[in-house]
């Protein structure tokens, strides 16, 4: 729980750290990767193979009638995210501000950055509203600071590439640029999967115009369904965006893949051996409260921002209130609520 818990503070994909820091803290570094690699690596075939699928099957019969209820399924799996956060973390009525204020800022604002902007405005806010105090530690760790130059390092690199790329019309600049949008996704993305669908729909529907909004979020429904951490659906976002060749796409779902778990890796391995003396600092601890609650106001912004999107149907609530329900109410696992809308969308 402990572990957890830190994870959570970290930008990435928290069951993909917990797992690797358990790993990290039983075998040190070498273990840590071997098993962030046993641990992705099955998700993100899934996922890119369902890249190739979407190329090759009629995409108007699988976004019509196979995949047609997977949309407003995902929205439930995001409402279902929400409520459970809830429950954990708002504990105060600034923090139920901060919720609304950052919900707000994820349906109107279009900006990439309006998300990492709102997270530290949100953790500037409750330095001044939470009055607790953290455990004192005064246990010193040794720092190495080389893991956080390999993050800062490449996440310039990949930015200053990514822009040559683009400046200079380089025949492979949709790869610099992948990577660099991904590099970034894993950089300032809190709250975990959910968190990353408004994000994508930002950078490659609105801004970049390469894919639609019903392609991310009908990758986000078939995620449900496939074991492994959520992120992986970078895998199969990749694998669109460079579907031409099948070299092309298998090397979009590499960078999609390297890309978003690159950076919280290096973070993870760079700030647990300060762990136990960053909860000491006053600025850390109270600042949470905060992060918390707009990562939350994030999901619901995203749960509303995709009611309004597209071509709203009459069944769309319901799928979205039924698959909540399920999830909140009974114990059915989430791959089984996904075959069921699958297996209904083939029926109809």
């Amino acid at each position: 729980m402990d572990f957890l818990s830190f994870c959570q503070m970290l930008p990435g994909p928290s069951s993909t750290q917990t797992v690797t820091l358990i790993a990290y803290k039983r075998g040190g570094i070498l273990l840590g990767i071997v098993t962030l690699l046993i641990w992705i690596i099955p998700a993100a075939i899934i996922m890119g193979g369902l890249s190739f699928l979407m190329k090759y099957v009629d995409a108007n019969y699988l976004q019509n009638n196979v995949f047609q209820y997977i949309e407003p399924m995902a929205i439930g799996f995001i409402v279902y995210a929400s409520v459970k956060a809830m429950k954990i973390s708002l504990k105060t009525p600034i923090a139920w501000v901060i919720m609304l204020l950052a919900a707000l800022v994820t349906i109107f604002v279009r900006s990439p950055w309006a998300f990492p902007m709102a997270i530290l405005v949100g953790g500037f806010i409750t330095n001044f509203t939470n009055k607790e105090y953290p455990p004192h530690d005064t246990k010193a760790y040794e720092i190495k600071w080389a893991r956080l130059l390999w993050f800062i390092g490449l996440f310039i690199v990949a930015g200053v590439l990514s822009e040559l790329a683009r400046t200079q019309n380089w025949s492979n600049a949709l790869a610099f640029n992948l990577f660099e949008n991904f590099y970034r996704f894993g950089s300032i993305t809190f709250g975990g999967g959910p968190a990353l669908v408004p994000i994508m729909i930002d950078q490659f529907v609105h801004h970049k115009e390469i894919l639609t909004e019903a392609q991310i979020t009908t990758g986000y429904g078939l995620i449900q369904a496939v074991p492994g951490p959520v992120f992986s659906l970078c895998s199969y976002i990749g694998g669109l965006c460079m579907n031409g060749s099948v070299g092309n796409q298998i090397l979009g779902c590499l960078i999609g893949t390297l890309g978003v778990f690159l950076p919280g890796s290096l973070i993870l391995f760079f700030l647990f051996p300060l762990y136990q003396n960053l909860k000491q600092y006053r600025i850390i601890h109270r600042a949470l409260e905060g992060i918390h609650a707009v990562v939350i106001g994030i999901l619901w912004g995203s749960a509303v921002y995709l009611l309004n999107i597209g071509d709203f149907q009459w069944y769309t609530l319901l799928v979205v209130i039924s698959t909540f329900a399920v999830l909140q109410y009974t114990k059915i696992a989430a791959p089984f609520v996904v075959f069921f809308w699958l297996f209904l969308g083939i029926l109809t």
